[in-house]
């Protein structure tokens, strides 16, 4: 009889296994220089799952076995980012390289030339990963860059993320942000296999890549050929190093990938010949780049730089100019938004540019048609501005065929058939519809359940589509009518998902008074406009019933938005969908006043410009709010105070045309605690 591996012994064959097929993982996939043969890795990874198998007690989620093991999931959940994942200045021309080195030295108060290091600027999707104790366990994606999804299972399956660093050191909390991408060469091969299987291909790299990773079932981007380089730190227990390059070369050292074409220079031009050494080798690099990042290399000289809104002063990408190529407009059409903006896009011959297929392209408006007299059967060029959006720059007039037409939007709605009007005064072209037009029914039902509205989870594209081509959602009254049983009898929703959506739609009928407001849709009115109506305003009755008059009193509301907030209000479908909403259990909730410590400062209109060295901009607009002040976005006559920070521009220039006092951040602090500048 044979005898029984001893457990000690055999826990540490276990550990010792996972550490050498972690090893050789990064060997392969990251050095891509693999020390061992396939065979001998293979042999290593049945034996560590032959003992995992005997004891599945030792399994634990960052054993290399287990990157595809996670059933699919019903929707992402959230997660939160403690350090902001920050978005990039853009820049697109040498000389604003320029300004930006003369501002970070102006900033530092140097006229030496500054250490910076310059990273390609992949094409991809950014994310974040998290290490506890040297163990991968949670990451996710960028979103609004405080919160987005928690893709976990799905990053598992990108067999260059290391499920467990390697060497020592590390601390005990380690969080990475990186680019999650697919290498040219991958990509069409991918894109061939799809083809063979007659399934449609993907347009491009980035899209193949963010594609793959918001799918809920992780076998499918276990599937795809995705890779990961990792360019910088989020949240850490205790610093790696003192320089930006110096913790990339620790991260590569604890087996995190990243990519090799990371030069450090000192000043601008060196920054520069950079640049254009990737821009020549652009076609030969085996990713999609659009630019190179350049990152004042000192951490201690970013923190004394900081950011300014969303974006971080000691860095830039500059990007690479826009490719260009000529095809053929094949016909125009009307599109009809949610809002019912009805805007011509011009349909093309399919033609690649940048790595993708582009074969649609906006126009914008009836003015910008004009303009550019584009016509049907006309030969364009077309660009990716910034290498993104596709855009029509110009008609090749010499290879315009004989009889062309100028081309004029329709008189009426293709989705409806109501008059297409447009407002004096305005570039906009819409349908006069409303909610009985079907192509702005969908877009409403989307926007009324958006994260930033109603936040109805579970209520997507698909879902929505089905809802409103069965007719059971015409408004988004309809949606509170909605039975489990059926949103089940729908395609591909099952008893669970249809559970969840009536108890989301359950949830959300209390929502805050601006949020509601902002989810109606109501042309002009953002997310500003509705936190300020329920604010000075604080019902909605007072709301609905505000005469233009009453509108336009109240700060930042000009003559447009109140005739279209009246005109909203006036209409007898909109009043019958809220009315059917009350009905339904849907109660706005009235915003709370505030309390606040100091003075009061009721009355009182200032606008903030600039950036504020103690203050984040929110934080100075909830102080001043808090006391009863009202913060602006624009000056005026009625504007008493002008709070100018660093960079101000041309807020602070109007305050003086109109004799504003204008208050440094110190100014702003006395009037907060004192009550007087």
């Amino acid at each position: 009889m044979a005898e029984s591996p001893d457990p000690d012994s055999e826990y540490s064959r276990l550990q010792e296994l996972r550490r050498l097929v972690n090893y050789h993982n990064y060997r392969y996939y990251v050095l891509d220089d693999p020390e061992i043969p396939d065979a001998e890795f293979d042999r290593l990874f049945e034996e560590l799952e032959a003992i995992e198998a005997r004891h599945p007690e030792w399994v634990t989620p960052d054993s290399p076995t287990q990157r595809v093991g996670a059933e699919p999931l019903d929707a992402f959940p959230e997660i939160r980012h403690e350090v902001p994942m920050l978005s990039l200045q853009n820049g697109f021309e040498e000389s604003e390289a320029w300004d930006f080195d003369r501002r970070v030295r102006e900033l530092l108060g140097t006229d030496e030339p500054v250490d910076y290091t310059v990273e390609p600027k992949l094409d991809g999707l950014a994310v974040t990963l998290i290490y506890e104790k040297g163990h991968f366990v949670r990451g996710g994606t960028r979103g609004d860059g405080t919160r987005g999804e928690d893709i976990t299972s799905n990053l598992k399956t990108i067999r260059q993320i290391p499920m467990g660093l390697l060497g020592s050191g590390w601390p005990e909390l380690l969080e990475v942000r990186g680019e999650v991408y697919m290498a040219k060469d991958r990509f069409r091969e991918l894109n061939e296999r799809r083809r063979a299987q007659g399934l449609t291909e993907f347009a491009n790299p980035r899209n193949a890549a963010a594609g793959s990773l918001r799918q809920l079932d992780p076998r499918i981007p276990a599937r795809r050929p995705l890779e990961i380089a990792v360019y910088g730190l989020g949240q850490v227990s205790e610093p790696v190093a003192e320089r930006h390059s110096e913790v990339l070369a620790q991260l590569w050292q604890w087996g995190l990938p990243m990519l090799r074409e990371i030069d450090r220079v000192r000043g601008m031009e060196e920054c520069l010949e950079v640049y254009r050494r990737l821009l020549d080798s652009r076609h030969e690099l085996r990713y999609e780049a659009d630019g190179a990042v350049y990152k004042v290399d000192r951490y201690d000289l970013q923190r004394q730089l900081g950011h300014i809104a969303r974006s971080p002063r000691w860095a830039l990408a500059h990007k690479f100019p826009p490719l260009e190529e000529m095809t053929r407009i094949r016909w125009i059409e009307a599109s009809v938004g949610r809002t019912g903006k009805i805007t011509p896009v011009a349909h093309l011959d399919p033609v690649e540019i940048g790595g993708a297929t582009v074969s649609r392209a906006s126009l914008h408006n009836q003015d910008e048609v004009d303009r550019k007299d584009a016509r049907e059967g006309d030969y364009v060029m077309v660009r990716r501005a910034g290498d993104v959006i596709p855009e029509v720059v110009r008609v090749i007039e010499s290879q315009r065929p004989n009889g062309t037409e100028p081309y004029r939007l329709p008189d009426t709605c293709p989705a409806c058939g109501a008059e297409v009007i447009r407002p004096e005064g305005e570039v906009d072209a819409r349908c006069s519809g409303g909610l009985s037009c079907p192509a702005q029914r969908m877009g409403a039902i989307l926007h009324f359940a958006s994260r930033r509205a109603l936040d109805i989870e579970g209520l997507g594209e698909k879902l929505a589509q089905q809802l409103v081509e069965t007719g059971l959602v015409e408004t988004p009254a309809d949606l509170y009518r909605l039975s489990q049983e059926q949103l089940q009898a729908l395609e591909r929703m099952a008893e669970k998902s249809a559970d969840n959506l009536v108890r989301a739609l359950e949830a959300s009928k209390y929502p805050p008074l601006d949020r509601f407001l902002y989810a109606l849709g109501i042309d002009l009115v953002g997310e500003a406009t509705a936190q300020l109506l329920a604010r000075e305003l604080g019902s909605l009755d007072r709301i609905m019933g505000a005469s233009r008059e009453e509108l336009e009193a109240l700060p930042d509301i000009g003559p447009e938005v109140a005739k279209a907030i009246r005109t909203f209000f006036n209409q007898d479908r909109n009043r019958q969908v809220l009315t059917e909403l009350r009905e339904l259990g849907v109660e706005p909730q009235e915003p709370e006043p505030a309390p606040a410590e100091g003075p009061d400062l009721s009355g009182l209109r200032l606008v903030l410009t600039g950036t504020l060295e103690r203050w984040t901009r929110e934080e100075a607009t909830e102080a001043l709010e808090a006391r009863g002040a009202r913060v602006s976005g624009s000056v005026s006559g009625r504007t008493d105070y002008v709070v100018a920070g660093s960079d101000p521009g041309s807020k602070a220039d109007r305050a003086r045309e109109l004799d504003v006092p204008v208050l440094d951040e110190a100014g702003l602090e006395r009037l907060l605690n004192r009550g007087t500048a």
